[in-house]
């Protein structure tokens, strides 16, 4: 009596732990969830990583040597085009200036002088003319001596010179009001230097120098990005790169805003690639540029190569390969069976197919907790 009583009870306790692992156990390890395709629109992407760069990108140099009085800018600021960013102590170059032009006042005064001289001059030599004419017709006549005569060649002589000499020193005084104009030009000249202005409408990207501090001619005050030539140089694998187009869509993700994605364009695609690497440059512009934005900060683009409307889809994480063949596993009468696919298409998430499925198709949603999926396999769903 006593050993059937043991024997009932290991079976019951056999039969408990067998109904256990399979409600606990067995069921749960052969339960899928089942998906259907869906029908959409597939972007083909291509991806690659680069930084935040410029097409112009322009250095505020000094013109002279001089020690800095004012800087009327920063870093991260704007400027416009024709804005005055730096002043450089121009020492006595103004002092300078004022003596040119009071020379140059100077010598247009002598040249005014120097013309009404020779207008006199040329008045007298108009009646000493008339005299000597005079004289030499009563010389000739014999009614005049000699030396009256040459006395009257010899007043038109000396009033010849003297117009000569008058007419010399205009000639001196315009050369002398050149002088001065041409040594004012290089007088402003170095002062125009030392007033740097913004070459365009843009951002200050970095101040090298500060107030008080003395630079040399070409030393760099500041940096300032053409704001509309922000781009990304991206670089791409060459095996993947052939289909790049410029005008092409992008997105593109910042490192400092990877929640965010910003749209571009392909704007310029490398004709050298990287023999080290064996990758391509490609400039991505932004349709609209990110304020604020960090030259050099990694970036990655998703370049949109081409796009599939209306085609069936699955998921990317459903695909797998048995027996070197792409497909996805599917349900048919609870049993798993292991479909080949048609793929067309390949975006960063889901796979355009052709064929091997339609909208009505059971996927099994693969799961690695799970017992591994074989053909023919009893299912839950």
């Amino acid at each position: 009596m006593k050993t059937w009583i043991k024997y009932l009870i290991t079976f019951l306790i056999i039969a408990l732990g067998a109904t256990i692992f399979y409600l606990k156990v067995y069921i749960p390890k052969t339960t899928y969830q089942i998906v259907s395709p869906t029908r959409g629109t597939i972007n083909v992407q291509v991806h690659g990583v680069g930084n935040v760069d410029a097409k112009n990108i322009y250095t505020i140099n000094a013109h002279a040597n001089g020690r800095i009085t004012n800087i009327f800018t920063d870093e991260g600021l704007w400027v416009k085009k024709g804005d005055l960013l730096v002043e450089i102590d121009p020492v006595d170059l103004p002092n300078l200036l004022e003596e040119a032009k009071a020379s140059l006042q100077k010598a247009k005064y002598e040249l005014v002088a120097v013309k009404k001289e020779l207008q006199n001059l040329n008045a007298q030599k108009t009646l000493i003319k008339i005299s000597y004419k005079r004289y030499e017709k009563l010389y000739k006549q014999k009614y005049a001596a000699k030396a009256e005569y040459d006395k009257a060649y010899a007043d038109l002589q000396s009033i010849e010179a003297q117009i000569g000499a008058s007419r010399a020193n205009i000639n001196s005084s315009k050369a002398e009001i050149l002088r001065a104009q041409k040594n004012i030009e290089a007088i402003e000249i170095k002062l125009s230097r030392l007033k740097l202005y913004a070459p365009i409408d843009g951002y200050v990207l970095s101040r090298d120098a500060e107030i008080s501090q003395t630079v040399l001619s070409a030393q760099a005050i500041l940096k300032i990005v053409d704001a509309k030539t922000v781009w990304i140089k991206a670089y791409i694998d060459e095996q993947i790169s052939g289909k790049i187009k410029i005008g092409q869509k992008v997105d593109i993700t910042l490192r400092s805003q990877s929640n965010k994605i910003f749209a571009g364009k392909v704007q310029r695609i490398s004709a050298i690639s990287d023999a080290v690497t064996q990758e391509r440059e490609i400039a991505v512009s932004f349709d609209n540029l990110p304020i604020p934005f960090y030259i050099n900060e990694q970036a990655e683009v998703s370049i949109t190569i081409e796009t599939f409307h209306d085609i069936l889809s699955i998921d990317a994480s459903l695909i797998s390969q048995e027996n070197g063949k792409v497909g996805v596993w599917i349900a048919k009468n609870s049993t798993a069976h292991f479909q080949e696919l048609e793929i067309v298409a390949r975006s960063q998430n889901s796979v355009g197919v052709k064929s091997g499925v339609d909208e009505n198709t059971n996927i099994i949603v693969l799961n690695p907790k799970k017992k591994p999926l074989s053909n023919g396999m009893k299912i839950h769903l």
